[in-house]
């Protein structure tokens, strides 16, 4: 197996994990009994460990002779506690479980990105077919739970003959109301047995030993270290962005999965439960090939113009959430935006930061992009976005969605306008110290 394989097998089973218990959790938590402010102490414990792992795990990472090891540690003990998150429906062991995983697997994030930059020879052009692993993880998450959510007992009681007969009969019978919410705990046995399975993985990854220290760096900590790019005007203004477009992205995941799953008469789309996932994972198979024409982007466009591209893409993604919500099949279309939200803005912060930052640090300065995108951004989304469904924009059972997708569309207009405006990166690509 070639060290590009190994590495893209890496991120199949890393973003499959996240991919299989992130969409539906919005839904189970209520299904469980949680208080609003209950679902936001769970939900904000994947935000809060990005915190945590900028000043540990990545530094640990980063100052480790086989960070490898440090994926395969992390995997294995998060593993078994996104695991255990299915087999609780009280409060407090599920958020110490959840709590637990999120603060061993956030970090891994910017660990898999860091074993793999050390392991190229051009980011630009290799990363993006490597970090398409990742789509393709998100993606095969997402559909065995066609299948979870079938109501089993009806398509027994159907009595079909033949495969396309029983396979049409399953679809056509999903799990509705208390049974799909019930169902939803398999999502999160699903992560444990992959994060398990990564653990696994990880000692056969190609060895990424740290960099030699720079001679400004010495004596510093990684993460002083990474912080201390900020006293650059074009990073500083891209962390500031990424702040914004981080809680318009994590708005998606919030309000995406119950608006689709709402009935029409309660102002949702009326989607099946057991199509949900597999509507939104539509983004997904166009990130894959958004993810192929990166590097050539990125060489047309430059790093400005590709990542206003990417911000714009969710705007124009919640503008026909709020303008057309009747529209299944427009609602179902603009789910392939997604790769270019993704790819041309995520995807592209981390190979800039990888361009532009000093190697002997770098989990630690892809950590302080994470601090943002998984952090800050998703611990406001995360604490605001419940709220504002459930208690500004409902009313009688009635959810006002056209109002509520105005805010992310808002903030996604002004942050690729900032980005515009202010984004100044040099031409020559040294990285800064």
């Amino acid at each position: 197996m070639t060290t590009r394989q190994r590495l893209f097998i890496m991120m199949v089973l890393e973003f499959f994990i996240w991919g299989a218990w992130l969409p539906l959790i919005f839904g189970y938590l209520p299904s469980l009994g949680f208080t609003p402010l209950q679902q936001s102490l769970i939900l904000s414990a994947f935000p809060v460990a990005s915190i945590v792992g900028m000043f540990f795990s990545n530094q640990w990472a980063d100052r480790s002779s086989s960070p490898e090891r440090v994926l395969a540690l992390s995997h294995l003990i998060g593993g078994l506690a996104i695991l255990g998150c299915g087999f609780t429906r009280d409060f407090a062991p599920f958020f110490a479980l959840m709590l637990v995983h999120c603060l061993l697997y956030v970090p891994t994030i910017s660990i898999t990105n860091s074993i793999a930059f050390a392991n190229m020879k051009n980011a630009d052009k290799e990363f993006g077919l490597v970090r398409m692993g990742g789509t393709i993880g998100w993606i095969l998450a997402a559909w065995p739970f066609t299948f979870i959510f079938v109501n089993w007992a009806a398509v027994d009681a159907a009595n079909t003959q033949g495969l396309i007969d029983w396979l049409g009969t399953a679809l056509a019978n999903p799990l509705t109301g208390d049974a799909a919410k019930a169902a939803a705990r398999w999502t999160f046995i699903v992560a444990g047995l992959a994060s398990l399975a990564l653990a696994a993985f990880s000692l056969i990854l190609p060895r990424s030993a740290p960099q030699a220290r720079t001679t400004a760096g010495a004596g510093r900590t990684a993460w002083a270290e990474a912080f201390g790019l900020l006293r650059h005007p074009f990073i500083l203004v891209l962390w500031l962005v990424t702040l914004v477009d981080s809680f318009v992205h994590n708005a998606y995941f919030n309000w995406t999965g119950v608006f689709l799953g709402t009935a029409r008469e309660a102002g949702g789309v009326g989607i099946a439960s057991n199509w949900i996932t597999p509507v939104m994972s539509i983004g997904q198979v166009t990130e894959i090939l958004t993810m192929l024409v990166l590097g050539a982007t990125l060489k047309r466009l430059g790093w400005r113009i590709t990542m206003v591209v990417g911000i714009l893409g969710h705007a124009a993604r919640f503008a026909v959430y709020a303008l057309f919500p009747g529209s299944a099949g427009m609602i179902i279309a603009v789910q392939m935006l997604h790769g270019i939200c993704y790819a041309f803005f995520f995807a592209t912060v981390y190979i800039f930061v990888d361009a532009y930052s000093p190697k002997d640090i770098r989990a630690s300065a892809q950590g302080l992009f994470n601090l943002q995108i998984l952090g800050i951004g998703a611990l406001l989304a995360n604490s605001i976005c419940p709220w504002l469904l459930q208690s500004v924009y409902t009313s009688g059972g009635v959810t006002d969605f056209k109002g509520l997708f105005m805010v992310p569309l808002a903030a996604a207009s002004l942050a690729a306008i900032g980005l515009a405006l202010f984004f100044r990166p040099p031409t020559a690509r040294p990285a800064v110290q």
